[in-house]
């Protein structure tokens, strides 16, 4: 691993920002206040942060104004995991939080959200219109008999309805669960049955990729499927009317009805997210109202450093937990860019776009997006007015080297760049932005303030400058009270401490860096491991999809009954490329070179396409378990996947193999 006097930082921020940075100022504060070191920038804020656990989560709730209508009776109650207790005897309301803003005379008629559609229509929704919404619906939802504790679900796209029904949802002390229109009947049940909602909000279809797709049989069928139902709210998207038994969207938030916060304890369910669950049914992960606006706070307000003056802008669906982190956005007083519709409608440069409209500051995407629009050849900075863009941040999977300086070459110079490494299990980031820090190619800059981040040998020591399990030794406030149908705990233990007593394995390769910087190598439950040697997917990934043939790739390992390892590499060609001779030479030299002959696969396998999870998450270990011989209806749910009959392919592929 490089070392810090290796390599100079692609981005260092300059004195004037650091000084501006809320970090900063949220440093000199808790020193004054708290005991916090004030010297020794952010390395020594967050020895702080996870040394003094207690005071450092005291410390962000009084610097963000945490409203506790009970004040609590310690910080930290219980602080084994699972089972932390935080915030014992306190109670709030996150949505009451979320509105703040429009409780200041000077904001409440600037707006609170940006809705942008593929025609780049842009409606603004004001923050007094947003809680007079949401003050509307919540009266209405509490007379349906919506009470504390129970399921509201949504079935709707990344739209204003769907904010105001998460936010009146959580004024109420309901627990709010989504999943997006594109999302199939199958796949929204495996998930809201195991919940039981009360209420579905729906639209009657949605607009992707210059068409309209009508959901009113899918609605029906979630009806039907859904005894437990008392309402569903009609969203008329594409016009239609509601269908028999079904409320008025409109109707239901005509009032001008003063919002009432329902005050709950702070562990109270604020909502339910899922794993992509690519084996058996998705987890249910339930996480605190409390919770979330702690980690929330310090997420957006000190690490994205956001504030009123922002606008913050991700690529999402309702159906990943990004648009969850948000929706969050709102505790700082940011203004949201919600954007329904393709990523690359009607080209690759859509998004770019939406930043450029929207006045964005802050634009998170994928890191596959990123490297669509390298390989596309685009000009974002050149062709577009992205001045206002402080920062591109992308999740979902790690950004390769050639995506740092696509975005430093093509976007800005003097662009904060960064990548993010979290996941739904605690809807937030373990490892990521710092807008004091520099940024260098391929390293996430540092851990997040109370994330006692570590990466580990099998024996559980922990490791610098070497590829260990990412693992995190002391509670964060958002990681789940529960999983939702786990009367004994044990499906949530056997998820995350069955490998290391008491701490937090999330299933990942990583290597802190001796100057505190993060790499991820990808899933540590499909990582690689040959002859010893453990390798990240991510880095074949990155190598192979430099080539213009190849438009995605998969790659395998597997351990083999008599002992020996075969590594295929599945390749997606581009159009009108052939698999021949040549290219698998191609592609094997391009490892050998860029990596290691290590890396280099046994066999380069043409395949018709690299299957996916419904968030977009190529699929590896439900391949391997095909490869290996379980059976596809064993090996992955299929409400789970993008292409059902791809799988099918691997699996003929294995059957043909054995």
């Amino acid at each position: 691993m490089t070392s810090a006097a290796d390599e100079a930082p692609l981005w260092q921020p300059g004195p004037d920002r650091v000084a501006a940075a809320a970090v900063t100022r949220f440093q000199s504060w808790a020193a004054a206040h708290h005991g916090a070191p004030a010297e020794g920038g952010y390395a020594s804020l967050h020895r702080w942060s996870v040394e003094a656990l207690d005071t450092f989560w005291k410390a962000v709730a009084e610097w963000f104004d945490v409203r506790f209508s009970t004040p609590y009776e310690q910080v930290i109650g219980d602080r084994s995991m699972p089972g932390a207790r935080w915030f014992p005897g306190a109670t709030l309301n996150y949505a009451e939080h979320a509105l703040r803003a429009a409780e200041d005379p000077l904001r409440a008629g600037a707006p609170a959200l940006l809705h942008v559609d593929e025609s780049h229509t842009q409606t603004a929704t004001s923050w007094s219109e947003l809680r007079r919404q949401v003050g509307s619906l919540a009266a209405e939802l509490r007379a349906l008999g919506v009470t504390p504790g129970d399921r509201v679900s949504g079935y709707l796209p990344n739209i204003p309805q769907a904010v105001v029904a998460f936010l009146a949802t959580a004024a109420v002390g309901g627990v709010w669960t989504s999943c997006a229109p594109d999302f199939g009947a199958r796949s929204v049940l495996d998930r809201f049955q195991q919940v039981e909602p009360v209420v579905l909000f729906t639209v009657d279809g949605y607009r992707y990729g210059g068409k309209e797709h009508h959901r009113a049989d899918t609605v029906a069928e979630l009806r039907r499927e859904l005894p437990g139902l008392r309402a569903v709210v009609h969203i008329p998207l594409l016009g239609t009317d509601a269908p028999e038994g079904a409320l008025d969207w409109a109707a239901l938030t005509a009032a001008d009805t003063e919002p009432v916060f329902e005050q709950v304890s702070f562990e109270h369910p604020l909502w339910v997210l899922y794993s992509s669950g690519t084996t058996g049914l998705p987890k249910a992960i339930v996480q605190s109202q409390g919770g979330i606006l702690l980690e929330h706070f310090k997420q957006i307000g000190l690490h994205c450093d956001l504030g009123p003056e922002d606008r913050f802008f991700w690529y999402t669906s309702t159906g990943w937990m990004m648009w969850n982190f948000l929706v969050s956005g709102l505790l700082t007083g940011t203004t949201l860019v919600l954007y329904d519709g393709s990523p690359g409608h009607p080209d690759i440069s859509a998004q770019w776009r939406v930043a450029e409209q929207t006045g964005a500051t802050l634009f998170g995407t994928s890191a596959a997006y990123v490297m669509a629009c390298r390989k596309a050849g685009i000009h974002p900075g050149r062709d577009l007015d992205l001045s206002r863009v402080q920062c591109v941040a992308t999740t979902g999977s790690p950004l390769p080297p050639d995506g740092f300086r696509w975005l430093h070459d093509e976007v800005a110079d003097d662009l904060w760049i960064a990548s993010v490494s979290g996941g739904t299990d605690v809807c937030s980031c373990f490892a990521g932005a710092v807008p004091t820090l520099p940024v260098h190619i391929g390293e996430l800059q540092a851990a997040c303030l109370g994330t006692d981040l570590q990466s580990w040998d099998a024996a559980g020591k922990p490791l610098t400058g070497e590829v260990g399990e990412l693992v995190v030794t002391q509670p964060m406030p958002s990681m789940p009270v529960r999983f939702w149908n786990d009367p004994d705990g044990s499906r949530y233990h056997d998820s995350y401490f069955d490998v290391y007593p008491g701490v937090w394995r999330h299933g990942d390769w990583i290597t802190l860096t001796d100057r505190g910087s993060v790499v991820i190598h990808g899933r540590s439950d499909s990582t690689l491991n040959r002859q010893g040697v453990r390798m990240g997917s991510a880095d074949i990934y990155e190598a192979v999809e430099r080539l213009p043939e190849i438009r995605e790739s998969l790659v395998i390992g597997l351990e083999e009954p008599d002992g020996g390892y075969w590594m295929p590499l599945f390749v997606h060609l581009a159009e009108g490329a052939t698999l021949d001779d040549a290219l698998r030479d191609s592609i094997k030299r391009t490892i050998r070179e860029n990596l290691s002959p290590r890396h280099v696969p046994d066999e380069v396998i043409e395949v018709p396409g690299i299957p996916h999870t419904l968030t977009g998450k190529r699929i590896e270990v439900p391949v391997k378990r095909l490869l290996q011989g379980t059976p596809l209806e064993k090996a992955v749910n299929p409400g789970s996947v993008d292409n059902l009959e791809l799988l099918r392919f691997y699996a003929e592929l294995a059957r043909r193999r054995r």
